[in-house]
């Protein structure tokens, strides 16, 4: 790590380390990131005849729904987008959509179908 500091040091001259490296100041405990006190609906709909699951209901900011909409999109290989707060996945993924939300603290609603 000193190597690497000497190195900054050299290229910059004005480079001022930091002492304090990431902390961890979790307790061994995984919090739910997400905070959410109604359920997801996760529903299913045929669209131009192909199916799609649809997750609506989110609380919080867009931001994050759109990250989780990202995250959900490349667990599952597969394509979607995010539109008005709802979240459209290509294909009927309900199950494997609502087995990620749960591990990630959600309450899920199955709708339809």
């Amino acid at each position: 790590m000193s190597d690497l500091q000497d190195q900054l040091k050299s290229l910059f001259p004005d480079y001022q380390p930091t002492e304090s490296p990431e902390e961890d100041t979790s307790d061994g405990v995984q919090q739910p990131i997400w905070l959410q006190s109604d359920p997801l609906i996760c529903k299913y709909e045929k669209r131009k005849g192909k199916p799609i699951t649809i997750i609506e209901g989110y609380d919080g900011a867009d931001a994050d729904f759109k990250a989780l909409a990202k995250q959900i999109k490349q667990k599952l290989r597969v394509g979607g987008s995010f539109k008005n707060g709802t979240i459209i996945i290509q294909g009927d993924y309900r199950d494997q959509i609502m087995q990620i939300l749960q591990k990630l603290g959600f309450k899920t609603k199955r709708v339809g179908g």
